[in-house]
């Protein structure tokens, strides 16, 4: 049998994707990529939790560092910068060394918080972030339990 012209372009028309099929891919390939997005957006919460612990934990090792050396620890207002920069408040430690190349800001990039006494740690401090709100309250992530 020979095949018209006819045939030939009908045939040659069969070869390629439509439109709406291509359009029905990509529609497929958005939908499990917003899944997959949405599926591991819990784990940035999970790892920005994860790193405040770590920092909290690196300072806190620094601020008993500090202790041992200045026989007393930094004041509310001396703050986490007696880390970084020796005091000129009172009490002005008599030995003091450089202890953080700088103070770690949260992975919301705010600043840690500090106070002495605690709040939450009356016999000794808090260091904590203000968490995902920004604000003081029950969001707090800090060195308490």
């Amino acid at each position: 049998m020979k095949k018209t012209p006819l045939l030939l372009a009908a045939a040659s028309a069969r070869r390629g994707y439509t439109l709406v099929e291509i359009m029905l891919v990509l529609a497929i390939i958005a939908v499990l990529v917003g899944l997959a997005i949405n599926k591991l957006s819990g784990n940035l919460d999970v790892a920005k939790d994860t790193r405040v612990q770590a920092d909290i934990q690196t300072i806190v090792t620094q601020l008993k560092t500090y202790e041992i050396q200045a026989l007393s620890m930094p004041t509310t207002e001396q703050g986490l910068d007696a880390l970084v920069h020796q005091p000129t408040s009172d009490p002005v430690p008599a030995r003091w060394t450089k202890l953080l190349d700088e103070i770690p800001v949260d992975p919301w990039n705010r600043p840690y918080q500090y106070r002495n006494p605690g709040v939450h740690n009356p016999d000794g401090f808090d260091v904590y972030s203000l968490g995902r709100t920004g604000k003081e309250g029950d969001g707090n992530i800090g060195n308490w339990k």
